[in-house]
């Protein structure tokens, strides 16, 4: 009877998640320009003009500008900072550590509205540069974290090993250090990648028009009409989003990358 209650419980669960998702995909292959479920016929005509139609290709293209330049510069900075606290433990690297955290912590319209005063009272407002600078610094707490876990992961015996063959600091940190954290760099850079893709309100408030990401070309489009390309474009956020996470599955041991040590370390 237990096993039955969870099956059906785990049952219901999956389907308050999955449903959603399977009415928006249906939603995308109406045939007629109608967002309909079930769906008038079966068409993939919406999914290509994603990349045709001059709206949706040029807010394609800043989604992905920004975001892999956003993922860039927070892992660049989260790198030096976790680092440092790693090395050293002193007070102020917890505070650099700390205040790398705040910026997640807070709802995104406080960094956008942060953003947009200053960027307007410099008079450069719009700008793809501005939206990078944001995205990097909201979403730079993802790589901060991971990049901590793995220098937390190295052991110390390997470190003292190498300094004994003759590694300097420079040697030590390219060989031993780098090497160990990249899988970690690479999943903290996804995480931005994902995120920064999907962000709205940041894009919304210093984009002012100018600079339009995806997910504000969805919201002007539903604002405008409805047609079934706004569906093509959440089944195309939720497939990115898969095979990101699902090669950094595949390739990398997530479960030690989300902070999982197994007991003998």
């Amino acid at each position: 009877m237990i096993k039955v209650a969870k099956i059906a419980f785990l049952t219901t669960i999956f389907s308050m998640f999955t449903a959603p998702l399977l009415i928006v995909a249906g939603v995308s292959l109406n045939a007629k320009k109608r967002m309909f479920f079930p769906p008038e016929g079966i068409s993939m005509r919406w999914y290509p003009e994603i990349f045709e139609e001059a709206k949706w290709s040029a807010a394609l293209g800043n989604s992905v500008t920004i975001a892999v330049c956003a993922g860039v510069l927070a892992v660049s900075i989260a790198l030096p900072i976790a680092y440092f606290l790693w090395r050293h433990r002193v007070l102020y690297a917890k505070a650099l550590f700390v205040a790398g955290l705040v910026p997640f912590a807070l709802p995104p319209v406080i960094t956008a509205l942060g953003m947009l005063i200053f960027w307007s009272q410099a008079g450069y407002v719009g700008r793809v540069e501005n939206i990078v600078l944001a995205h990097g610094v909201f979403l730079v707490t993802l790589p901060l974290v991971m990049i901590s876990l793995g220098l937390e992961s190295i052991d110390e015996e390997l470190l003292e090993a190498a300094r004994t063959m003759g590694a300097d600091g420079k040697k030590l940190f390219t060989s031993v250090i780098l090497p160990m954290v990249l899988p970690y760099m690479i999943a903290g850079y996804a995480f931005v990648l994902v995120l920064s893709m999907n962000e709205y309100i940041i894009s919304f408030f210093l984009g002012q028009h100018v600079t339009i990401t995806l997910p504000v070309q969805v919201l002007s489009s539903l604002r405008s009409g409805y047609t079934p390309v706004i569906a093509a474009v959440a089944v195309m956020f939720v497939l990115f989003a898969v095979v990101i996470f699902s090669l950094i599955a595949r390739f990398g041991d997530l479960p030690k990358l989300l902070g999982a040590w197994s007991p003998k370390e």
